[in-house]
């Protein structure tokens, strides 16, 4: 052990404890439980890369290259990590980032860190944190406890073996606490780049560097994150995928990995385009590509099957001959409506596996002015309609509506799909419009779908989750979409592929949605 010590590559702090320790389990009878917990503990701090690191691949173009071969789209996130190989090796050092990769299931975070590993040349540990609730897992426990180990970071260390590895924390938004401590507490000090270059693990009891590791977290959505440690780290969103990306990633990545898992070669079965296509649109309703992947992999295994039982040629799967393999197709999606009409309108609306398009339709009859509401609407929508409902009473004089009509009508306003909870605030111009439409009699424009938010004076506020908005218009043949104002900055983040065949109309008050949405 103390010739071990001597060439270990560490500080002078790490040293002297250990030589002292060493001091201590000589003069200890061999077979003492403490002299047990002294040698584990002596062996732990010498399997520790305490000043050992490995060499970073710092050729921008072979990490581009390998990204891009990884994983389609995606520009924001391997943008990210090339200016950070590019800052790395200006400086040769420099405190790794923290970077929280942040999407819908099935979008690829957690594949992307292991391209990112590969194309750095780093070695690379996952370190799982959904369900963890034991601060202990990240902090370690203490020595004197029978079976105490170090903290799972310091244990990710030693399984490198480097000092500066990429480690991958995933699913970062479901750590847990209990009586225990604060899970996501502790993690503060990991994630912290002025905390982490002594961090300090209640097994090791010296501070470990944890500067040089590339720490990439994963998560579903930022709400169930404590601020505090959402401040630590760099947000990047990985959106949901257009059905254009989808089909380039089935093609290019999916179907030759599900082809070689199920047994097959390329020669034995071949998939058409336009039948990847339709697997995408018809069989899936999702963000990521996890469902699309279960798809091909579904025909793929009915292929082998067949292979065997006939022993033929290659199988071809096209458009024709998918309902064989799949059934029948499980996603239909709403198309704009044939007719203008009164009273129905289009909003957009963001869920969690991309975006959708909502029939708004409002009735009038005969009453005492009330306001009746269904189709599982939340609390943030219920005050939109009330908002929508006192501005179109306000405006009415303006189109010659008598005095006492609300007080002898009630409006029923209605969002079909009554079993589907329905919340947000960017429904808000959809049913002013939908409501004054009701009132007035004027028919609605049928090709045209909306999404923002209204105050009490027609004033058009900007909403969130608009590329999967823009995305569901097309997919329901809307050709004009009515976008805040204030979304402007959004829709140029926006690829042309995505915008193509809309016309976009940006709208700041209410009289420019009426002057746009009316026939």
């Amino acid at each position: 052990y103390q010739k071990k010590t001597e060439s270990l590559k560490a500080d002078k702090e790490v040293k002297e404890k250990l030589l002292k320790e060493i001091g201590r389990f000589r003069t200890m009878p061999a077979g003492s439980q403490e002299a047990n917990v002294l040698r584990t503990y002596i062996e732990t701090l010498l399997e520790l890369p305490w000043k050992k690191t490995s060499k970073d691949n710092e050729d921008i173009r072979h990490a581009e290259k390998i990204l891009n071969e990884d994983h389609y789209g995606l520009e924001k996130v391997k943008e990210r990590i090339l200016e950070y190989l590019a800052v790395r090796s200006l400086t040769k050092k420099g405190t790794s980032p923290i970077i929280c990769l942040v999407g819908p299931p099935g979008t690829g975070k957690t594949s992307i860190a292991r391209s990112v590993a590969k194309a750095l040349n780093k070695k690379y540990v996952r370190i799982s944190l959904g369900g963890v609730r034991d601060e202990a897992e990240i902090r370690g426990h203490r020595k004197t406890y029978v079976g105490a180990m170090p903290g799972r970071l310091v244990e990710g260390l030693r399984q490198a073996g480097v000092a500066n590895p990429l480690m991958l924390l995933d699913e970062i938004d479901k750590v847990s606490s209990d009586y225990k401590g604060d899970t996501s507490s502790a993690l503060l000090e990991v994630l912290d780049g002025e905390q982490n270059v002594k961090f300090r693990d209640h097994y090791v009891e010296v501070p470990v560097d944890l500067s040089q590791v590339l720490f990439i977290a994963t998560a579903n959505t930022t709400q169930t994150i404590p601020g505090p440690l959402l401040d630590r780290m760099e947000l990047i969103e990985v959106n949901s995928y257009t059905e254009n990306e989808k089909f380039h990633i089935a093609k290019d990545y999916l179907v030759g990995k599900q082809i070689e898992r199920n047994g097959l070669t390329p020669q034995q079965i071949v998939f058409s385009d336009k039948c990847l296509e339709k697997i995408i649109h018809n069989y899936t309703r999702e963000a990521g590509v996890r469902n699309l992947e279960r798809r091909i992999g579904d025909v793929c295994r009915k292929a082998a099957r067949k292979y065997l039982e006939k022993k033929q040629g290659p199988i071809r799967v096209n458009e024709g001959n998918l309902e064989k393999y799949l059934g029948k197709e499980r996603v239909s999606f709403e198309d704009a409506n044939e007719e203008d009409e009164v009273g129905i309108v289009r909003g957009l609306a963001w869920t969690s596996v991309g975006g959708d398009t909502l029939q708004i339709e409002v009735n009038v009859m005969p009453g005492k002015g009330n306001l009746l509401m269904t189709g599982q609407m939340g609390d943030v929508m219920k005050e939109s309609a009330q908002i929508a409902l006192t501005y179109v009473r306000s405006i009415c004089p303006d189109y010659q509506v008598a005095d006492d009509y609300f007080e002898k009508h009630d409006l029923h306003l209605h969002i079909p799909e009554g079993a589907v909870p329905k919340d947000g605030p960017s429904a808000g111009i959809t049913m002013a419009t939908a409501m004054l439409s009701a009132v007035i009699g004027r028919k609605v424009l049928a090709k045209v779908a909306m999404t923002g938010e209204i105050t009490l004076r027609g004033r058009v506020l900007p909403i969130g989750g608009l590329k999967e908005k823009i995305l569901a218009a097309k997919m329901a043949h809307i050709k004009k979409v009515l976008v805040p104002d204030k979304n402007r900055p959004d829709m140029a983040e926006l690829s042309k592929e995505i915008t193509r065949g809309l016309e976009i109309v940006y709208v700041k008050n209410m009289d420019e949605v009426i002057k746009e949405a009316f026939v």
